[in-house]
């Protein structure tokens, strides 16, 4: 048990050596957490997502520098795991809950017009999608565009006019 002690120290005074232990097992635990979690919460960053990434290395990085004690630390990062994957299950099948928890999508333009009413609501400029149009697709106009969305994650999609084929 003094060894442990040693290691890891106890309260707020502790050595470089032992937020580097402390570092290294939260590094660990938060690895599991995050595999436990699932590539839903690392990798949509939709709000939902965007939460738990922040308040799971809030709560953790108390562990670190000794805020909080160990278990009852870990055991809220799991809770806050847990909630994820099971909020995640009931926002499966479109339903009022699910919009609330993860938004979404919003059209932005539609066959040549912009809907501004959409555009203020979610913070996209004409300059946005523009951007996006160059990025996405190699083109400065909105030539061709069919329709362009603000995705639930904050991205921006555009829907290309498909042409006949003679």
């Amino acid at each position: 048990m003094h060894i442990l002690l040693e290691l890891f120290g106890e309260g707020k005074d502790l050595s470089s050596l032992q937020m580097s232990m402390r570092s290294l097992v939260v590094f660990i635990i938060a690895l599991i957490l995050i595999r436990l979690a699932g590539i839903r919460a690392f990798g949509k960053h939709s709000s939902f997502d965007n939460v738990v990434t922040i308040m799971l290395g809030a709560v953790l990085s108390r562990v670190v520098v000794g805020a909080s004690d160990f278990l009852p630390t870990v055991a809220a990062s799991a809770t806050l795991v847990i909630m994820h994957r099971i909020i995640g299950r009931l926002t499966i099948k479109p339903s009022l809950f699910s919009k609330w928890v993860k938004g979404e999508r919003t059209i932005l333009f539609d066959n040549g017009s912009f809907l501004q009413g959409n555009m203020k609501k979610s913070q996209i400029s004409v300059d946005d999608m523009q951007e996006t149009i160059r990025k996405k697709l190699n083109q400065e106009s909105f030539d061709n565009i069919k329709k362009i969305y603000a995705e639930r994650d904050g991205s921006i999609s555009i829907i290309v006019q498909q042409h006949k084929k003679e």
